[in-house]
């Protein structure tokens, strides 16, 4: 996978193009130094004058993050193979091996550098192993110090890559820590700005109306749905969602049945799921619930647990419970809410549903998944 743009990479991008100019001018030292040896001095200057173009190209290049993809990767490393095949005729072969260093010298370093920046460890050990083999097909003799030369590249490769990949795990960690601070920020701003007395005047008018007939006790359920609610809304504001296609908090998801006859227990910490999984356990739920709305009325208890590699959500009532056969039965006359909705759902995630209940003792429905869905 490609860098991602700007952050902590930055000062990464910035120092390979410092190399890349100290190296050619360390290179040019030694123009300067051997070009009396060489076979063709004036071509040797041509070629240091490229060098010095496309090394001011790769730093205006590198330092655009929409830039820093496979035709300008490719490129700086073709231009450099290119630039050390011409060696032999530049340098002669003959001064090759008596010694003379190839014009690269260091500078090869520079797409390694790159190519271990943009994508890791792997590009740049690749990318290394390709410019060594070309170093050692352009040399009359191999000694221990080419060899050195090759093993340093690729270590360089491999260490700035790791690197590299430490600096984009630690900025994406950073991030996060940024926005679940900002979202405890925000949970407290809405519980200074929501004062309690809200909170409490919905409490009194739902417990005063409980007991009362018509559209005084409807209002009174309506209060208490609010109330509870809200102080979910106020447990769960600013909380950090999952993006399309990654993982999302279950507790989220089930939140939003909690009313004053619904009541949802969760563990204090986030239970991450895929975010699909997450939706179709929810909806399983959701199902649940109706079912004690449209058979049970009274309370109905919400109970999810983390056991690791599956998660598994229990939906208790205190109905009159299902008689023996009552499923089947309401199965072969077509109504198939318990086993499309509920069990449908929870065996397409690869879980099971188990359904414990007896005459005037109440329902439970527990639906187990595995964490991964399938």
């Amino acid at each position: 996978m490609l860098s991602s743009p700007g952050g902590l990479e930055g000062p990464l991008w910035r120092s390979i193009a410092v190399f890349r100019f100290a190296s050619l001018a360390y290179v040019g030292v030694l123009v300067l130094r051997d070009a009396h040896r060489y076979a063709h001095p004036l071509a040797a200057g041509g070629v240091l004058l490229v060098m010095l173009a496309w090394t001011g190209v790769t730093a205006a290049g590198y330092a655009r993050p929409a830039r820093r993809h496979w035709p300008l990767l490719l490129a700086d490393l073709g231009v450099v193979m290119a630039i050390m095949l011409a060696t032999p005729w530049v340098v002669g072969r003959a001064a090759l091996a008596a010694g003379l260093p190839t014009l690269t010298v260091a500078w090869l370093a520079g797409p390694v550098l790159a190519w271990a920046v943009a994508g890791g460890r792997r590009w740049g050990a690749v990318a290394a192993l390709v410019l060594s083999g070309v170093d050692l097909a352009t040399r009359e003799r191999i000694g221990q110090s080419s060899v050195t030369g090759v093993i340093l590249l690729l270590l360089a490769g491999v260490v700035v890559g790791h690197v590299a990949r430490l600096a984009v795990t630690a900025e994406q960690r950073l991030q996060r820590a940024v926005e679940l601070e900002a979202a405890t920020r925000e949970r407290e701003r809405l519980a200074r700005d929501i004062h309690d007395s809200v909170l409490q005047v919905l409490a009194m008018v739902q417990r005063r109306g409980a007991y009362l007939d018509g559209e005084a006790g409807e209002l009174a359920r309506l209060a208490g749905e609010q109330e509870a609610a809200l102080r979910a809304l106020i447990g769960r504001a600013g909380a950090v969602p999952g993006g399309e296609g990654t993982e999302r908090d279950l507790r989220d998801l089930l939140d939003r049945y909690s009313s004053a006859t619904v009541e949802v227990a969760a563990p204090a910490t986030p239970v991450r799921l895929p975010a699909e999984v997450a939706g179709e356990l929810a909806a399983a739920v959701g199902a649940a619930l109706d079912n004690v709305a449209r058979h049970a009325g009274g309370r109905a208890w919400v109970l999810i647990e983390d056991e690791g590699e599956t998660v598994t959500v229990s939906v208790r009532d205190e109905g009159p419970g299902i008689p023996e056969g009552r499923l089947a039965e309401a199965a072969a006359q077509g109504r198939l809410g318990v086993a499309q909705s509920i069990r449908g759902r929870v065996a397409e995630l690869g879980g099971e549903v188990r359904i414990v209940s007896a005459t005037g003792a109440g329902t439970e429905i527990e639906l187990s998944v595995p964490r991964s869905g399938r």
